[in-house]
């Protein structure tokens, strides 16, 4: 039984039903990449705008605190008292007095501005006693905290500190603006300057930001940790994306990228806040972004069922048009192709290529019965012609056995004749090729002697350079080992040079750090002389980094050149076995060109004789190749009739052979056309 997956109909039918599904399929899925795509990007966009909106907000109240801190360190209120409170002849109530009016100058800012927590002032250093400060008790050891240290080191610049639940001087669920007090007057540090900001001020800077459903904004520091979030329980934790792996600190630009949160598709918008460092990120469920494109997925699942249900329909009405005729022309062909010629077609009368293959077969088979008619006929004249040609070959070969022996006889002694001949002609050939061979290879041998003594003599002449250059190699090396202990003695020097400099800087410092006391007791009128003294202090400082590059620069020409004395010193004596060996060669040189002269003398010798036995050996192939060119030809007139008597027996082999196989063509040919039923 045959396989239905080889069936035509079959075959035509899993193609329809592939190609319309897969194509409907195709489609439905690029639309609904395409589309989910666009939205995406739509999305992103639009989410992008509104986190670019939201960090301007949160820029402005980071910008407007700022400036609260430059207003505090200008006015004059605090400037005075600040100063007033340091006057060692001032009485405690006096300093109550002043402490008083700072806090309340303070307070007033904190009053007028609802964003703001609380304001203090807090001593550089835990020993200062003559700074006022405005909270006696500090809630943490603060002077031992990471981000004092960093509010220390910006020496002035502004610092934002981000939420803390336990706050950082005095108040709770705050982040901080901080900066180093200097008096405006006195330009002396009064302290640290620290503005506590409630949390809701990031807050109402963000209003009511959203990028979509289920959406979620966060304000993250620049340690990946939550700043602000609408969840309080967040608030410090890690953000749950590694944002210094997303963005390239080098080139801080807003942007957006795809990430993964709790086995969930994000797509995260972000984007920097210029004052402090801070990002403003936004997060949202990529599914939400989209759900509007799934109607895509399902209208895709629908035609894909129609088109299937429309691949099987056009599949029936293709094997009900096109398989079952060509079923039945096959199963006809079948049948003649097992003998009987007498099948035919009823399909003759469709006009497409069907009805065409059907006239086709039908002409084709009667084209068939009636060769089969004729060649039947033809086969019985054959039969019989094939008998009377099979009598005639039997009588003709008889005959030309017997001319066959008589010419073999004749030929047999002509060959033998001709072999000896032969033999005797092949082995002066041998002869005198071999000595040809002698000649030519004594000829080769002479050449290579030449030239293996010209090598020779060129290899004692630059073996005598090469010991001349050898003892020029050894001098130099000789002349540098010494120029390189003249270069050591040269950097000692150096190193000399550089501790006197290293003394100047030294005293360089000393007189910086003298005129930085004068100016600092002249007071305002010694601030030029103080930056000037500053600049030479650094200045001082760059020259002793730059003194102790120069050191250890030296330092490593000093060991790199006693490593090349060291080496140079074990390479001398290598050097000097190195000459020896060279002088050993050249005399091996000599005794070998000494050689090479007497072994060509003997070369010319055995040249002579071996030309005089090649002219002996001419005149001898000459007197063979005659007889033997007689020989041959009595050997081929003999063949020559022997071969046409065999070929002549041969012919008369083959005609009977023919004739037995003619009559049995014939009755082969007869039993096959009596398979056919015409």
């Amino acid at each position: 039984m045959q396989n239905p997956v080889k069936s035509l109909g079959v075959r035509l039918f899993l193609i329809f039903f592939a190609s319309i599904v897969s194509m409907v399929l195709v489609v439905g899925i690029l639309s609904y990449q395409i589309s989910k795509g666009v939205i995406k990007d739509k999305v992103a966009d639009a989410s992008h705008e509104t986190i670019v909106q939201a960090t301007d907000k949160v820029d402005f109240l980071l910008e407007s605190l700022e400036n609260i801190t430059v207003q505090i360190m200008s006015d004059e209120v605090v400037s005075d008292n600040m100063i007033k409170y340091k006057d060692k002849t001032l009485s405690n109530f006096d300093k109550l007095q002043t402490g008083q009016a700072v806090n309340n100058r303070l307070k007033s800012y904190v009053l007028s501005n609802s964003k703001l927590a609380d304001v203090h002032i807090v001593p550089y250093a835990p020993d200062v006693t003559d700074t006022y400060r405005t909270i006696t008790t500090l809630k943490d050891d603060v002077y031992t905290t990471p981000w004092f240290q960093e509010i220390k080191n910006g020496d002035g610049r502004i610092t934002f500190l981000g939420t803390s639940k336990a706050g950082y001087a005095a108040s709770a669920n705050t982040f901080a603006v901080a900066r180093v007090l200097r008096n405006i007057k006195s330009s002396t540090i009064e302290g640290i300057l620290i503005l506590e900001v409630k949390t809701s001020a990031l807050k109402d800077a963000l209003g009511t930001v959203s990028i979509g459903e289920g959406s979620e904004i966060r304000i993250v520091g620049k340690d990946n940790k939550i700043i602000y979030s609408e969840k309080s329980e967040d608030i410090e934790a890690a953000y749950r994306v590694d944002l210094a792996a997303r963005i390239d600190s080098t080139q801080v630009t807003s942007g957006t990228f795809d990430t993964v949160i709790e086995d969930k598709h994000y797509l995260a918008v972000y984007d920097p806040i210029s004052k402090s460092g801070w990002y403003v990120v936004g997060a949202v469920p990529v599914g939400e972004l989209v759900k509007d494109a799934e109607q895509i997925s399902k209208i895709t699942v629908i035609m894909v069922i129609i088109a299937a249900l429309l691949a099987i329909f056009v599949g029936y009405i293709v094997i009900r048009l096109i398989a079952r005729p060509i079923v039945a022309i096959r199963n006809l062909m079948m049948e003649g192709a097992s003998g009987n010629l007498t099948v035919r077609t009823k399909n003759t009368g469709r006009q497409d290529e069907i009805g065409q293959l059907s006239v086709s077969f039908n002409q084709m088979m009667e084209q068939i019965t009636s060769l089969v008619s004729r060649t039947n006929i033809s086969a019985k004249e054959v039969l019989g012609t094939a008998a009377e040609l099979s009598d005639a070959s039997k009588k003709t070969e008889q005959a030309a056995k017997e001319i066959a022996v008589a010419t073999e006889e004749i030929a047999s002694g002509a060959s033998s004749l001709a072999v000896e001949a032969e033999r005797g002609s092949d082995l002066t050939g041998s002869i005198s090729q071999k000595v040809g061979h002698v000649v030519d290879a004594n000829v080769l041998m002479e050449a290579a002697a030449a030239e293996v003594q010209q090598a020779s003599r060129k290899g004692t002449s630059y073996m005598t350079e090469l010991i001349t250059k050898t003892g020029t190699t050894e001098d130099m090396i000789r002349s540098m080992a010494d120029k390189v202990e003249k270069l050591q003695d040269s950097t000692s020097s150096i190193r000399k040079i550089l501790e006197m400099l290293t003394n100047i800087t030294k005293q360089t410092n000393i007189l910086s750090l003298n005129a930085t006391i004068e100016a600092a007791r002249a007071g305002a009128a010694g601030k030029g002389f103080m930056v000037v003294a500053d600049e030479i202090r650094k200045l001082a400082d760059q020259s002793k980094q730059s003194i102790d590059v120069v050191a250890q620069i030296t330092e490593r020409i000093q060991t790199e050149m006693k490593e090349t004395v060291d080496v140079l010193s074990e390479a001398y004596p290598i050097f000097q076995e190195q000459i020896a060996s060279v002088k050993d060669a050249d005399g091996i040189f000599r005794q070998v060109q000494q050689q090479m002269d007497g072994f060509a003398a003997k070369l010319q010798e055995v040249t002579l004789s071996v030309q005089e036995l090649k002219n002996s050996q001419v005149v001898l192939s000459d007197a063979m190749s005659n007889v033997s060119a007689v020989a041959e030809q009595s050997s081929a007139t003999s063949q020559e009739v022997a071969s046409l008597s065999t070929e002549q027996l041969s012919i008369s082999g083959g005609l009977v052979r023919l004739s037995d196989k003619l009559e049995e063509l014939s009755d082969s040919l007869k039993e096959s056309l009596s398979k056919f039923s015409i």
